[in-house]
């Protein structure tokens, strides 16, 4: 290891540029004007550098003092983190969730003050990433996922299906006029998966996809701004959706609805499900779901490493699509599973 200065004279340094005085730094750390005094000599001293300028009782830190102490700042702030992050109290108190980006943006957010309010005596850390969670080296408690799985290793519970429609902005429905699907083949489709589309497509009739205009995005969030934006037509999940619908955002020129094939699960460590701090966010997801239908939560099945996808409730039932002559919106939207054409 480096040869490094005496370490108590860092927080002194620290503290007497932080706050340009001898005086008032004493004053923090609790020590008389010249113990503060002494240690500043010390470290200069021991690096052979001017850390503080004197001017009488004035003093004012030098571009050199300034810079180790910003240092300083920053490697302290690490060393209290650390410490802070293998504390028991702290780390019940604190509840890291990993979660998709679009589900964050369009779901998560929206809803969390509700658990807030629950659960002020919890620090909530939310890490919007694609990327699945390993639970050990990056801190996180606790992952909705969005997915088929399995997922080895975890404890596994499913939250809720999903399903897919297609939406525009008002502006778009108004100047475009869709009102079949053949229609669609005109128009700029706005997407992020291909297979969701032909799926769609076919629900509604046609077996042979069109080819697609506009714009493809990497992230559902991204599709539905286009599509409020009156980029084209969007095909996306009612759990990102709802809200927007509902304030007037959003509107779906078509009642086709296909079953999504992923779900979304919470997934933890299966030594940590219990835990008081999961229990809480865990029980608060369930009660806030909305976008299916209440008895639809009882069937949640539970896993912790044999997963098996086939004991998974089962996804809203759908109807055979609406052929080419759409149902114009208006009347509740059914939802059907695709099944193979005979």
């Amino acid at each position: 290891m480096r040869r490094l200065p005496p370490l108590s004279t860092l927080p002194v340094l620290e503290a007497a540029a932080r706050l340009a005085s001898f005086s008032a730094a004493a004053e923090e750390l609790h020590v008389t004007h010249g113990a503060i005094s002494h240690q500043i000599r010390s470290l200069e001293d021991h690096l052979g550098v001017r850390l503080f300028a004197r001017e009488g009782r004035r003093v004012t830190v030098t571009p050199d003092g300034a810079a180790l102490a910003e240092q300083v700042r920053q490697a302290l702030a690490q060393i209290a983190s650390a410490v802070e992050a293998i504390s028991p109290k702290a780390r019940e108190s604190r509840l890291t969730v990993s979660v998709l980006p679009s589900f964050a943006s369009r779901w998560l957010m929206r809803h969390m003050g509700g658990f807030l309010e629950k659960h002020p005596e919890l620090e909530i850390h939310v890490q919007a990433t694609i990327g699945l969670a390993n639970f050990t080296s990056d801190g996180v408690d606790v992952a909705i996922r969005f997915g088929k799985g399995p997922w080895p290793g975890v404890h596994v519970e499913r939250i809720a299906g999903d399903s897919h429609f297609v939406v525009c902005s008002p502006e778009f429905m108004k100047k475009h006029k869709p009102k079949t699907v053949v229609d669609l083949v005109k128009l700029p489709l706005v997407r992020a998966d291909f297979e969701d589309w032909a799926r769609w497509f076919k629900a509604a009739g046609v077996d042979q996809v069109p080819r697609m205009k506009g714009v493809e995005y990497n992230d559902a969030a991204m599709v539905l701004q286009a599509a409020m934006d009156g980029q084209g037509l969007a095909l996306t999940r009612r759990s990102l959706a709802e809200s927007d619908l509902a304030k007037g955002r959003l509107v779906r020129p078509f009642d086709v609805e296909i079953a999504a094939q992923e779900s979304y699960f919470l997934v933890c460590l299966p030594q940590h499900r219990h835990s008081r701090k999961i229990t809480a966010f865990r029980d608060w997801l369930f009660s806030e779901i909305e976008w299916e239908s209440p008895g639809s939560h009882a069937n949640r099945t539970t896993v912790v490493e044999d997963f098996d996808h086939e004991k998974l409730p089962p996804a809203p039932k759908v109807h055979e699509g609406l052929k080419q002559s759409a149902k114009p919106r208006g009347a509740t939207p059914k939802v059907a599973r695709l099944e193979k054409r005979k």
